[in-house]
């Protein structure tokens, strides 16, 4: 706020990252009762692996950070309900700051002149397959908000199904400032997309995770996502996932193996590796040891050294 308040002759370009919501989850002292009394309803697959749904890689099933374990909170394990919570609070801190750079650019007069983009780097799971984490390929984790506004060239109001991805982001900047897009980026200026929403746009993309071993246990994985299919593939385990997304939104019954599906598999698996020759993707995974209760140990006296959040 301060930087913004300062004169600016020519045009600037403010990259603005927010902390928050991040662990440690700890709300703040003016936001500990703002959700009081209001119900946190169970995800409907919370309980999919007590409910024993068939397919789940081994590698999944056995990941850190579900939803009731110590290591969430150094201190105690939280429900679910207050795990949200505190995550909403993180959000609702967001916006209020947000509020305060549109307040900003609106007394210098240049709210309307100046193109806002926001969004996140990741999703989050608030107790889908009880977890309360990230870095799956599911459906939570994947999804971030993305809102823009510039009313010169963006109508109010305008919205858009279509597969977009935060790599979008910087080609779009880019278009919007007339700069051209150097060549090799994976991303696409977004503003054909919001000016039409008929005009042509990808129809799957690329996931990776490959951050293993790690205090998560989270397995590396890569997969491709399209509007209607995603097919996951696990190093580690030599487990796969595929889900129909129109018919199972939840995630919770793994077509992989089926007969009926067998030609789906060999599209999508084809179409994961020319996916990868797109984007240079020569990742080679080669077998780790996985952590020892040691490193375990260390890893837990570095969480206690995180500070509190200061908002």
């Amino acid at each position: 706020v301060e930087w913004l308040q300062q004169s600016h002759e020519k045009p600037f370009c403010l990259f603005l990252w927010f902390y928050a919501p991040h662990a440690p989850f700890d709300r703040p002292l003016r936001m500990v009762n703002d959700f009081n009394g209001v119900p946190i309803p169970k995800p409907s697959n919370f309980d999919e692996y007590v409910a024993g749904y068939p397919g789940k890689p081994k590698g999944v099933v056995d990941a850190l950070n579900k939803v009731g374990w110590q290591f969430l909170r150094v201190d105690e394990p939280r429900s679910l309900e207050e795990l949200v919570k505190d995550h909403y609070c993180g959000v609702q801190s967001n916006d209020e700051d947000i509020g305060k750079v549109f307040d900003v650019l609106q007394k210098k007069g240049v709210l309307d002149e100046t193109a806002i983009l926001w969004s996140s780097d990741h999703g989050f799971f608030l107790g889908e397959h009880r977890f309360y984490d990230k870095r799956l390929m599911y459906e939570p984790s994947i999804r971030v908000p993305l809102m823009m506004r510039y009313p010169r060239r963006i109508k109010a109001g305008t919205t858009s199904e279509k597969m977009v991805l935060d790599l979008d982001i910087p080609p779009t900047l880019l278009d919007l400032a007339r700069v051209p897009v150097p060549a090799g980026f994976q991303g696409k200026s977004l503003m054909p997309l919001v000016e039409s929403d008929s005009v042509e746009w990808r129809k799957d993309w690329l996931y990776e995770y490959y951050e293993y071993p790690a205090y998560e246990n989270i397995p590396p994985c890569r997969g491709v996502r399209t509007e209607r299919y995603k097919y996951i593939e696990y190093f580690t385990q030599d487990a796969y996932e595929l889900y129909d997304l129109d018919t199972d939104p939840d995630e919770v019954h793994n077509l992989y193996g089926d007969p009926k599906y067998a030609d789906l598999t060999v599209q999508l698996r084809n179409r994961l590796q020319q996916l990868r020759r797109e984007t240079n993707d020569h990742y080679v995974w080669t077998p780790t040891k996985l952590l020892t209760e040691e490193e375990i140990r260390k890893q837990e006296q570095h969480k206690k050294r995180h500070k509190k959040w200061v908002f």
